[in-house]
């Protein structure tokens, strides 16, 4: 059974399900920045996953980054999967600008996050659905 971190939980803002992963938004108002998981049992490592999920990761992955990078018109998209802190297999596709609080420098411990307001995650949330596929399910906190 599927039990997200602890910390993930606590640090984003469900958005909805892929069909592998979960899509969860960091609640950093500083940088739009997404986070998906994998929803299968103890897995901390890409390789882990079976070979359909690698790829089923990989697409989703790559298809959130193309729609997320239109949307909020991206210089630059980071992906990663880190994994220092929390082990559960996430991966991260943060919207990087020119502009943005850290820039160039990776956003990580650069700026206190700014949390967002309930407007700005629906405003967030709009965004998504124009561009989210029928494959896209949306849930609520």
């Amino acid at each position: 059974m599927f039990t997200l971190d602890s910390r993930l939980q606590q640090d984003t803002v469900l958005i909805g399900d892929f069909p592998l992963c979960r899509l969860l938004l960091s609640n950093d108002a500083n940088y739009p920045w997404f986070i998906l998981v994998p929803r299968r049992e103890d897995i901390s490592e890409l390789f882990q996953l079976d070979v359909t999920d690698q790829r089923q990761l990989w697409q989703e992955t790559t298809a959130l980054a193309e729609l997320l990078k239109d949307s909020f018109d991206a210089d630059k998209l980071n992906v990663a999967t880190l994994g220092n802190v929390v082990s559960q297999l996430h991966m991260h596709v943060i919207v990087r600008k020119r502009d943005d609080a850290a820039w160039p420098a990776p956003v990580w411990g650069k700026h206190p996050a700014k949390p967002y307001t309930a407007e700005q995650i629906e405003q967030v949330r709009e965004r998504l659905r124009v561009v989210l596929t029928d494959d896209f399910r949306f849930l609520e906190d």
